[in-house]
């Protein structure tokens, strides 16, 4: 069943969550481990945002001020002023990043945005008006087309991070995404909507990208993922770049190209902002 803004939580509480998620296996995880957690995702600092009970645009706002963030917006005047849009980005930091872009777009839309989020997130109540929550495991993988179907044909800007996962440190050092799912390509032809590329200049930590690293050498689980709260805590007090590219008309994405191969030329079209 598809969680909403009702049964999303105010604060964070791990027991709950991990034991929900571990389903029937779910007693039998140590509290010794569940408290290790709380201390590495900084359960009581996010929690003592939370509780200011922020919704919406003036949530992912208030993460920024809650961290002393410091955001540099160039390309402004690319934002389209009519019609709905798709809005693509890499994903470097795999938090800062999705809030950033929420208050960048939300508030020059006057809030009618939604991210094509991990379902996890709907645990926060204030992103939650912001999400349709996307789950490819378990009994909502068989809802995903609906859910996404359902973004795009609504009266809302879409925001994506194509890769799904945040970036990765690769061969050369450089750090850069994963290659892009096709979805925003087709959905975006499909209802017409220009696609709108924006690059977030930013890096996790060399920690980060190590176990990230390890974890793919040793066909592990994305354990890389429980370090994002810890890198949004290291966020504090950093400055970061937003760039928007002029938007691109969905007429463009013709023929010559499979719907795969107009993804990674987006991509790259971000990374050359």
């Amino acid at each position: 069943m598809e969680e909403t803004k009702d049964s999303a939580l105010t604060e964070i509480d791990l027991d709950s969550i991990v034991r929900k998620r571990a389903g029937k296996w779910g007693k039998y995880v140590p509290q010794w481990l569940i408290n290790w957690l709380k201390r590495l995702i900084h359960q009581d600092y996010i929690n003592g945002y939370l509780r200011q009970g922020l919704e919406g645009v003036p949530f992912c706002k208030g993460v920024l001020d809650y961290l002393g963030v410091e955001v540099e917006v160039e390309g402004r005047e690319n934002l389209p002023t009519e019609g709905w849009h798709t809005f693509v980005s890499n994903h470097p930091l795999g938090a800062i990043d999705g809030v950033t872009l929420g208050w960048v777009l939300g508030e020059n839309y006057d809030g009618h945005i939604r991210y094509l989020v991990n379902d996890l997130l709907m645990n926060l109540r204030g992103l939650a008006p912001l999400c349709v929550p996307i789950n490819k495991l378990g009994r909502q993988a068989r809802n995903l087309p609906q859910m996404v179907e359902t973004a795009f044909s609504g009266q809302n800007h879409v925001i994506m991070f194509p890769a799904g996962l945040c970036s990765r440190r690769q061969a050369d050092g450089s750090i850069r995404d994963l290659p892009w799912n096709k979805t925003f390509v087709t959905k975006s032809i499909q209802h017409g909507r220009d696609i709108v590329p924006v690059h977030f200049v930013g890096t996790n930590s060399n920690r980060f990208y190590n176990v990230a690293q390890w974890c793919k050498r040793l066909h592990l689980p994305n354990f890389a993922m429980l370090l994002l709260p810890d890198e949004m805590y290291r966020s504090r007090g950093k400055r970061y770049i937003v760039k928007i590219g002029k938007p691109i008309p969905c007429a463009q994405f013709d023929e010559s190209r499979t719907p795969s191969e107009w993804g990674r030329w987006v991509q790259n079209k971000v990374y050359e902002l």
